[in-house]
């Protein structure tokens, strides 16, 4: 079976601002593990033993992370690009990592998902295909956001659509970042060039007359791309519609909530609804926690009371903020925003 893959940690994650302010996208926690981790994991247990991830953006947080000390025990290389060079030529960098294999894997380090791999991979092997790519099948009012994968009968791509209105959407599954690749797929990238999977490589595959095979996962699947996505992803985690190993999920009266490590916890705060509390918080007397995902750090003082609110590492709350269900509030060190949840 395949024991190598990369992964592409290089995204800059301008659409979950302020959350990415000063942590890459990849290190965004789910249930107070990283997503990157949560990937890692499940690369290992399906039994990849060596992973190399290009990186960029934040890159010292990502390469020191799994470098040294690693939470997941998997061996971990990386290049770090000065200039992004696309999804494709993120890849191409890394082709000397993938010498001594016939066909690795490439994913996204921002989807968090319950694929089978091995399901995937077995898939790519029977087709005999150059290229093999997860797809999922999402609502069509959806399509408009994604790139749209269109397939034949059988299992392989017959055309590609980038963010189709919705009337002219030809399908309803969309690419999830999910590859397996033979190496010939090198031969299809150039070096030194700006290159993307969807805008250049995959349409000159079909050019060249080779079949890229599909496989269609039915789990659960996210790229965490948007706010409303990571707000949705980790009450999905919490309702455990994705697995997040070793969650350490609470289910009480009118509330479902984790609490991370080393936190101070008053016996009176009161949980509702969907709650994340992150590892080294400290929350007061007479808190009420009511959709809230707090990350490591945060302190929150006596009698303070929050409502469909996210706040970041290490900020310190002193009053009470309050959003609602279509206008969350984003609290960092830094700043207050009102981020509009309505699609």
């Amino acid at each position: 079976m395949i024991k190598k893959a990369m992964v592409m940690a290089a995204g800059v994650g301008s659409r979950l601002e302020p959350l990415t302010h000063n942590v890459p996208k990849p290190l965004v926690p789910i249930l107070n593990k990283p997503v990157m981790d949560i990937l890692l994991q499940k690369l290992k247990k399906f039994g990849v033993e060596s992973v190399i991830a290009n990186t960029y953006y934040q890159a010292e947080q990502i390469q020191n992370r799994y470098s040294s000390n690693s939470p997941v025990d998997i061996n971990f290389s990386f290049i770090h690009e000065n200039e992004l060079a696309g999804t494709a030529g993120g890849v191409k960098k890394c082709q000397s990592f993938f010498n001594d294999t016939d066909d690795f894997l490439v994913v996204s380090a921002d989807g968090l998902h319950d694929a089978d791999i091995a399901k995937v991979v077995k898939s790519h092997y029977e087709s005999g295909c150059i290229a093999t790519m997860a797809i999922v099948s999402i609502d069509h009012e959806e399509v408009s956001k994604y790139g749209v994968v269109v397939p034949s009968q059988n299992h392989t791509v017959v055309e590609f659509q980038e963010k189709p209105p919705v009337e002219e959407a030809k399908s309803s599954f969309i690419n999830t970042g999910i590859y397996v690749f033979n190496k010939r797929i090198f031969d299809f990238i150039p070096e030194g060039r700006t290159y993307d999977f969807a805008k250049d490589v995959f349409p000159s595959l079909l050019n060249a007359g080779e079949k890229i095979n599909v496989y269609r996962i039915y789990s659960y699947w996210s790229d965490i791309g948007t706010i409303s996505q990571y707000i949705q992803s980790n009450i999905d985690a919490l309702s455990k519609k994705v697995m997040i190993p070793q969650s350490g999920i609470i289910r009480k009266y009118d509330a479902v909530y984790t609490v991370g490590d080393n936190c101070d916890i008053s016996s009176d705060v009161k949980f509702l609804n969907n709650v994340v509390i992150g590892n080294n918080c400290n929350i007061g007397k007479n808190v009420v926690l009511d959709n809230v995902i707090l990350w490591d750090g945060v302190t929150v003082k006596d009698n303070v009371k929050l409502k469909n609110v996210v706040c970041t590492n290490d900020v310190i709350l002193m009053a009470s903020f309050a959003g609602n269900e279509n206008l969350w509030q984003i609290l960092t060190a830094q700043n207050t925003e009102k981020i509009s949840l309505i699609k």
